[in-house]
């Protein structure tokens, strides 16, 4: 099946039409912004007809109830459901006619209905009028005309799908669809004839994508919190459920229903272990009709199963016409289509005909419901076309399946209702309650509790007006009879339950919605999945099933655990755990879904069979792992709550659940907690590095020392990255006068008025500066731990604050036992304090522990200080391992290297120290997890082994570690950094010009980028004196070819290197620094007419005019002397010569035009003498000189 075809159709159909229905009512005098007239007789020159007038009255009165927008909408989506159904039936031969309406017999679009319009036998077909129409050769209108009458024959054997068109749809049919380019035409030319041989996935498609785009625009409004409405709920939440959950969820309920009763019938409905095998591999027969997703039950205790053959002795009872089921989400019937198939294959192992069963089926077995009037018309019209399938003559035979819209009470004509009652009491309380419940149903949907009534009365009473005359018979049984039909499907218990519910949050529920859920269902109440989860097991009779796919958040968060708590008090027969990317139509994590099948009863004891498919990454390779029977366990579901929060973590062995029970609770032993929210990080956080350091205290140890001090500035630890151990010291936060601001900004916060004290906001102060273990709270996968020590924490990091056992928790906090525990307690990837608080801990003394965490705190140390990033960076590793000890360069020589203390040496040398920690780390990260897989118990659970992608120190890497040389070579530029200090030798403060003998910082802090050597203090210039510096002067060139050839460039060394800095060091820097730059680019703009660094810490309110006098005016001088050269160069030139000087000269005047307009700008600012303030950040003072510098990217 094409689905980019269908994709491509759908998604541009549903515009189309809405544009040529919406052209119709201009026509009629009906636009969103104007409507003439209801009781016009004529509409721009145009006399209407009395059926013309009356459409368009019914129209204006719909737009009026509903909205113009949304009338249109409808209009569209219901010509092209027809459209739809239409093209399916022809391409299938179901149109009793045998006329194509489309397309010829070779699919051409030529539609046979015109060639054979004059032969056509249809219900309501004028010939007269068609004869007229032919011979005027009027083929657009005659089409039209035929296909109104073709649906309105339609409707006798499917009215659910074509309603008569005596309304104001057939006065909005779009015009001129024989022309090339119209929907018709289209849907013909796309979607290949095959892909309309299975009614399920193309319907089931075509509605999934039809309602696509609109479904981005409600999530779209949902992001400015604009609920979502009645109307958007279909569209917001409609997902096409894959084909082989929906054979999973139906054989395991509706199947296994039948299986349990009736075991005799197993060889006949399940597969044998080769014929299985043969599918597993993809070997698939289009006759198979066996039931390959049917899982056995997990093996059972000799008590379990007695209690079990107890209520088998009642499924032995049943016989097909008494079993009920429901699918209430029905979408477009891929669930009941089929439940179809399943119940055809039970009532033949019960010995019915074909024609017997399928006739059972639609008027005994099958309902369904939904919230949406076009999904209600796809799924009859599934469910119709499946009866169809199994027998030719079913249309003839005049049975309508259940399968219904969700009807609204709201607008019941009273005089119809009191026709209908007839004084009777019965049928008046009967009518009035149906009547009050569902008043408003389209906002609740089937989440609505019916009370039951006697409906063969109310039926019987539909009957008896079927053949009267009066005045309001036809409005009774137009508005009443869905009323009640749809009352009947709500209130009755079914024998199984199965659906894919909608997957709305409560933050997105309308008000009513909202209100309802809350007080109906309030242990479901945060998501309508979950509500419908407790729904269907409402529905569903005792002992019999219910089976749905869902997000998993239910099995985990602390927000369903009462749900859960219901849940457990049932049984959970087997499960699908997809994780994320079950939907091929949704990537990434977000949506993670688990299908599951529940038998409402309560054994004690049951273990049911869980199917772990959360490894694979695409829908097929979840089904193949689930058909190989691969990651399967059985788990007793009272195993569950004795976990804390009692999450569905069936993965559990019985082994790993007892530590619950054997050690304790982390949050019983130290305090784990949340820490600093500041209400407004853009105003209290800084990367430390934009600050004034002097302003920063990176050792204080408590509260009170905050409170005598002079600093500004205090580290925080904020989260960040997938770290372990040591690191992620990135940001500080303004804490003047122990936090006098923020407690203030904290209760007078206008977007926080609830906040009296700051002590609401500002939590566990008494543990800040302490030495702490910290975490992300938001992972994008394992959680990682380090140790923080003179610190705040921040709300995203929460922190535990160990009494004198910080590398025995961090040691087991960055286990694979912990992580296993992790995945039970938090699967969801949000691990907040109670998280980290219900891991079981089992205390060891084990002295090996602590010495490993110190090597391992050491290890990651170093490594994070290695990059300037760090506030304890010393010096770049490329300096630090270019001096060779006698021993190094003994080993070296004994290698084979020369060792000449060049810039390759040193990189050598630092991979290898790289290659030696990463090895060590990964080593003694194993070993940890050696020791507290005894210490749990848990060989036969879990393995030792540490993935490199898991050990968070970093390995050389050429191209990272020489732009990152080329940064540091910047900072020496400007006296950040300097040879003859360790550390940061400037970052605001007094400037001390006796750091910097080895190497000079530049004096003006400006530092020109050029395209050639212009000024004395070319970037590259100074470069390469650095280099010279460093490494020395007999290896220069070895040494800038080694640089260049890091960068990938081709051409000379000093080319490359000049290249990188005009080209692509600022976004390095931009992307190293967080865009949060502290050297700032001066640019004239894509020309490279002008660009020049400076350094913020640096800066002065006279840089400005110093860049416009010394450099901006210089380099025009250059300019116009350059140009007039060449110019006259030009002039006395070789043909081809000149044809190179020509473009060297268009180069230069594009430069020289590009530096005018930025002189302007740069002269405005310079002549302001603009004062900066290191303390608000680069955010805010780069966006004073923002016209004049480089965007950050």
């Amino acid at each position: 099946m094409d689905k980019n075809a269908i994709k491509k159709f759908a998604v541009w159909a549903r515009t189309e039409l809405i544009a040529r229905v919406s052209l119709k009512g201009v026509e009629y005098g009906i636009t969103e912004d104007d409507i003439e007239d209801a009781n016009s007789d004529s509409v721009g020159g145009k006399v209407l007809t009395a059926d013309e007038k009356k459409q368009r009255q019914a129209l204006i009165a719909e737009i009026n109830d509903k909205g113009y927008k949304q009338v249109m909408e409808e209009v569209a989506y219901t010509w092209f459901n027809r459209f739809s159904a239409l093209r399916f039936m022809e391409v299938n031969g179901y149109l009793p006619s045998h006329v194509r309406v489309f397309t010829d017999e070779e699919n051409n679009f030529k539609p046979q209905i015109i060639t054979e319009a004059i032969h056509l036998d249809l219900d309501g077909l004028d010939m007269e009028k068609v004869y007229e129409l032919k011979d005027a050769e009027k083929t657009e209108e005659l089409y039209k005309y035929l296909l109104i009458v073709q649906c309105n024959a339609l409707n006798k054997i499917l009215p659910g799908m074509f309603q008569k068109i005596a309304d104001y749809t057939e006065l909005l049919l779009p015009d001129n669809l024989l022309r090339e380019g119209s929907v018709i035409q289209q849907m013909i030319e796309l979607i290949p004839e095959d892909d309309w041989k299975d009614a399920v996935q193309i319907i089931g498609w075509l509605y999934q994508y039809y309602n696509s785009e609109k479904k981005d625009d409600v999530f779209a409004a949902l992001k400015k919190n604009v609920k979502i409405t009645k109307e958007n709920i279909p569209a917001a939440t409609q997902l096409f459920t894959p084909d082989w959950i929906v054979r999973y969820m139906v054989e395991n309920s509706l199947g296994r229903l039948w299986l349990e009763g009736h075991p005799d019938v197993k060889e006949q409905l399940l597969p044998t272990e080769e014929e299985q095998s043969a599918y597993a591999a993809g070997n698939r027969d289009l006759e198979d009709t066996k039931w390959h997703y049917y899982l056995e039950e997990a093996e059972q205790e000799p008590e379990v199963q007695a209690q079990l053959a107890e209520t088998r002795k009642e499924y032995a009872a049943l016989t097909p016409d008494r079993l009920k089921v429901i699918d209430p989400c029905s979408g477009s019937g891929h669930i009941l289509a089929y439940m179809f198939d399943v119940l055809m294959k039970i009532y033949e192992s019960y010995g019915y005909t074909t024609r017997e069963a399928v006739a059972s089926i639609v008027e005994n077995n099958l309902y369904g419901l939904d919230i949406d009037d076009r999904a209600a018309q796809l799924a009859y019209f599934a469910v119709m076309m499946k009866a169809r399938q199994y027998d030719r003559r079913f249309f003839s035979r005049g049975i309508q399946p259940h399968v219904y819209a969700i009807v609204e009470s709201n607008h019941v004509d009273k005089f119809a209702v009191d026709y209908f009652c007839n004084g009777d009491m019965k049928l008046t309380a009967a009518m009035d309650t149906v009547i009050k419940e569902l008043h408003d149903a389209k906002e609740y949907g089937s989440i609505l509790t019916v009370t039951p009534q006697d409906w063969s009365a109310l039926y019987d009473r539909f009957a008896e007006i079927t053949e009267d005359i009066n005045i309001s018979r036809e409005t009774a049984l137009r508005e009443l009879l869905p009323l009640v039909r749809v009352a009947e499907a709500l209130a009755q218990k079914y024998d199984v339950a199965i659906t894919n519910p909608p997957y709305m949050s409560g933050s997105g529920m309308g008000a009513k919605l909202s209100n309802y859920v809350k007080k109906y269902y309030p242990d479901s109440k945060s998501d309508l999945f979950a509500i419908f989860i407790e729904h269907c097991g409402q529905m569903a009779k005792k002992n019999r099933y219910q089976a749905m796919i869902t997000q998993h958040a239910w099995m985990f968060l602390s927000s369903f655990e009462k749900l859960r708590g219901k849940l457990l008090n049932t049984d959970i027969v087997n499960m699908a755990h997809l994780g994320a990317r079950a939907f091929e139509e949704i990537g990434g994590e977000v949506v993670q879904t688990t299908s599951f099948v529940i038998r409402k009863s309560h054994v004690v004891g049951y273990k049911g069979e869980y199917c772990r498919l959360i490894e694979p990454t695409t829908q097929q390779g979840k089904e193949e792992m689930f058909l190989t029977c691969e990651s399967r366990y059985s788990a007793e579901q009272s195993n569950f709550s004795k976990i804390p929060g009692s999450p569905v973590a069936y993965w559990l062995s019985s082994k790993a659940v007892t530590a619950f029970g054997k050690g304790n609770a982390l949050g019983k032993l130290e305090n784990v907690c949340g820490g600093l929210t500041t209400g407004d990080n853009n105003r209290f956080l800084r990367l430390w590095f934009e600050v004034n350091l002097p302003l920063i205290s990176f050792d204080t140890s408590s509260m009170q020392e905050t409170e005598e001090m002079k600093y500004t500035w205090y580290p925080m630890t904020k989260g960040g990255d997938y770290r372990k151990w040591y690191g992620n010291n990135e940001y500080v936060v303004n804490w003047k006068n122990n936090g006098e601001e923020i407690k203030y900004w904290v209760t007078h916060n206008p977007k926080d008025p609830n906040t009296k004290h700051w002590s609401r906001r500002l939590f566990n102060t008494e543990s800040y500066f302490k030495k702490v273990i910290t975490w992300s709270g938001i992972s994008s996968g394992a959680p990682s731990m380090r140790i923080v020590d003179h610190s705040i924490f921040g709300s995203g990091a929460k922190a535990i604050v160990p009494e004198g056992k910080d590398e025995f928790y961090i040691a087991y906090l960055n286990s694979v036992v912990a992580l296993m525990y992790l995945g039970a307690l938090s699967p969801t990837l949000n691990y907040e304090s109670g998280h980290i608080a219900s891991l079981p801990v089992i205390v060891s003394d084990n002295d090996r522990i602590s010495n490993i965490v110190k090597e391992n705190i050491k290890i990651s140390k170093r490594d994070w200080d290695s990059f300037e990033t760090s506030w304890d960076f010393q010096r770049h590793p490329l300096l630090q391992h270019a001096v060779f000890t006698p021993q190094m360069v003994a080993k070296e020589e004994a290698n084979g290297y020369l060792t000449i203390n060049g810039i390759a040496d040193a990189y050598r040398h630092w991979e290898q120290v790289c290659n030696e920690r990463f090895n060590q780390l990964k080593a003694n990260e194993e070993e940890l997890n050696r020791i507290f897989i005894d210490i749990y118990g848990l060989q036969d659970e879990l393995t030792p082994e540490v993935a490199d992608k898991d050990v968070t120190v970093r390995k050389a890497d050429l191209g990272r570690d020489i732009r990152s040389f080329i940064s540091y070579a910047v900072g020496c530029m400007f006296g950040r950094y300097s040879l003859d200090v360790d550390g940061l030798a400037y970052a605001g403060g007094e400037w001390d010009s006796s750091k910097y003998a080895s190497f000079a910082a530049d004096k003006d802090n400006i530092i020109p980028i050029c395209d050639d050597e212009y000024f004395e203090d070319d970037i590259v210039g100074l470069f390469v004196e650095f280099v010279k510096t460093v490494y020395g002067a007999d290896t220069l060139d070895k040494n800038l070819k080694f640089i260049a050839d890091a960068l990938g460039g081709k051409g000379q060394p000093k080319d490359v290197i000049r290249n990188y800095f005009l080209n692509e060091f600022y976004s390095d820097h931009c992307k190293i620094y967080q865009k949060r730059p502290i050297y700032w680019l001066f640019d004239s703009g894509k020309k490279n007419g002008f660009k020049a660094l400076i350094y913020m810490h640096r800066y002065q309110p006279d840089t400005i005019a110093r860049i416009r006098t010394d450099y901006v005016h210089e380099q025009q001088a250059r300019y116009r002397t350059a140009i007039a050269d060449l110019e006259q160069r030009i002039a006395n030139a070789s043909t081809g010569e000149r044809v190179k000087l020509n473009k060297k000269l268009t180069t230069l005047q594009a430069q020289d035009t590009e530096i005018r307009t930025y002189e302007e700008k740069i002269h405005h600012l310079a002549d302001q003498m603009i004062s900066i303030d290191l303390d608000d950040g680069v955010k805010k003072n780069y966006t004073i000189f923002q016209d004049v510098l480089a965007k950050i990217k």
